[in-house]
């Protein structure tokens, strides 16, 4: 059975991969691409359902945390039925959705930033290196630069060192973490073609 699940899964990827470069296995491409955000969809619903009977038993066991648990399952029940009353497309679920989702990733990022900086502090009693006085410096001057600052604006902040640091330093970094990804990404691929890595199951 193993065997069967290598053989099915390096044939699938060997599909997908070569349907980019000869037009004449498009069409299979395209129906493995298909059933794939099937199988992708299905995933996520069974997702739901775990996370629903998890918090659910938390809640009737009484666990430490329940209260948490409790909100989680009222936003999503709310959020499931406002969903299918008015759709995805309408104006009101939109802006139920941005009220929701814009305010956490503001909060997740100023989180993300504290804990860069407290990263880099605790970094430092460590291990005091150059690297680490780097990282520490980096992450301070990037929330300097892109902070709203209490004492008023500055023209050579706001004009030249806040533009740079969003627009070459963010997005270098921001570039350098994608290919990074896309590297990781294609060498997992390459290992799961040839069978080296075997998530699906098989050892």
């Amino acid at each position: 059975m193993r065997t069967v699940a290598v053989i099915l899964a390096v044939l699938t990827g060997l599909i997908v991969l070569l349907g980019y470069f000869f037009p004449v296995l498009s069409g299979v491409q395209t129906v493995v691409l298909s059933w794939t955000i099937i199988l992708a969809g299905t995933a996520t619903v069974v997702g739901v359902f775990s996370l629903i009977l998890v918090h659910f038993n938390k809640v009737t066991r009484r666990e430490k945390g329940s209260v948490y648990s409790v909100l989680l399952l009222m936003a999503l029940f709310v959020t499931f039925i406002f969903g299918i009353t008015l759709g995805p497309d309408d104006p009101n679920m939109q802006l139920l959705v941005n009220a929701i989702i814009v305010p956490v990733e503001s909060t997740l990022m100023a989180l993300l930033a504290v804990t860069l900086l407290y990263a880099g502090v605790r970094l430092l009693r460590r291990r005091t290196d150059l690297m680490s006085v780097i990282f520490l410096l980096t992450a301070a001057f990037m929330l300097f630069a892109s902070a709203t600052l209490p004492f008023g604006e500055i023209s050579l902040l706001n004009n030249w060192i806040r533009p740079w640091v969003q627009q070459v330093l963010a997005l270098g970094g921001a570039r350098g973490i994608l290919i990074g990804v896309a590297l990781g990404t294609l060498t997992t691929g390459l290992r799961i073609l040839f069978g080296a890595d075997r998530p699906y199951g098989g050892k």
